[in-house]
């Protein structure tokens, strides 16, 4: 393995932008898995796209060749179950969700109620089914002063061709122009998606590296946390993105198939 990795026992690895565009797996991304497997390596897909549940994650991945357990995928939406569990289990929430997030919520003891129901959290995923009526509900609610909760802020989920979808960091501004209210973010790059993932996987910072496409998340998160970073420009950012980023990754490869060549294939970092 490349000299500078030598040390590390286990790979975060984002999804949408990483491991696969849509529905089409990106360049090098089995051949990586494999060789993390051959070597016994330890790695956990990490997302932020809360609008699936695990299940479909692991679905989506045998799909497209990858096969993996359940317990190889931690979500925002797993991690913010945690989170709200943490200040009040059983909490009420209104949701700007999928109901695949709903389920999540709910399979956690966290209780989805109607905009009626007075709830003791406003809490925003990546909702592709979002309403206007959504929208303004939430936005009534977070003016009262219920406490507000995003997933994730990611403002574009990457699609194939070089398009994007609007994320839920979007549907943040949407509620802050409206509010002036911003919400405690729970997934990549803060501290409890960090610590929801190497309690899985029972390794320290210094021996864990992220692998992602997002400066703003996955850079950000390693960098925080003392993880290796390594930046992958198969999705959402471009090699022009670097120079004025604040979030600088120790690493920039094309794709997990050119990590992939330096990492197993006899190259040198």
């Amino acid at each position: 393995m490349g000299r500078i990795l030598e040390g590390i026992r286990c790979f975060l690895l984002d999804l949408d932008g990483t491991i696969y565009l849509g529905d089409e797996l990106l360049p090098g991304a089995a051949a990586f898995i494999a060789g993390l497997e051959e070597r016994g390596l330890g790695y956990l897909f990490l997302t932020n796209n809360s609008s699936r549940d695990k299940g479909a994650y692991v679905q989506k991945l045998s799909a497209l060749g990858i096969s993996v357990k359940g317990e190889r995928v931690l979500t925002s939406g797993e991690a913010t179950v945690a989170y709200l569990n943490g200040q009040k289990p059983g909490a009420r929430v209104y949701l700007l969700g999928t109901p695949a997030l709903a389920g999540e919520l709910e399979a956690g003891g966290i209780e989805v109620v109607s905009g009626a129901d007075r709830p003791d959290f406003v809490v925003l995923g990546f909702d592709t089914t979002l309403t206007y009526q959504k929208l303004w509900q939430a936005c009534d609610l977070v003016r009262e002063g219920v406490e507000y909760v995003a997933t994730h802020p990611d403002f574009n989920c990457p699609l194939a061709g070089g398009r994007f979808m609007p994320d839920a960091g979007a549907i943040a501004a949407f509620i802050q122009a409206a509010t002036a209210a911003r919400p405690k973010v729970i997934g990549k790059p803060n501290r409890e998606m960090v610590d929801a993932a190497l309690a899985r996987t029972g390794t320290g910072p210094g021996e864990t590296a992220i692998v992602g496409d997002r400066l703003y998340t996955d850079i950000a998160m390693g960098r925080g946390a003392g993880l290796t970073s390594i930046l992958v420009l198969s999705g959402e950012t471009g090699e022009n993105d670097l120079a004025e980023a604040p979030w600088q990754p120790d690493h920039v490869f094309s794709s997990l198939a050119e990590l992939a060549g330096v990492l197993f294939g006899g190259g040198a970092l």
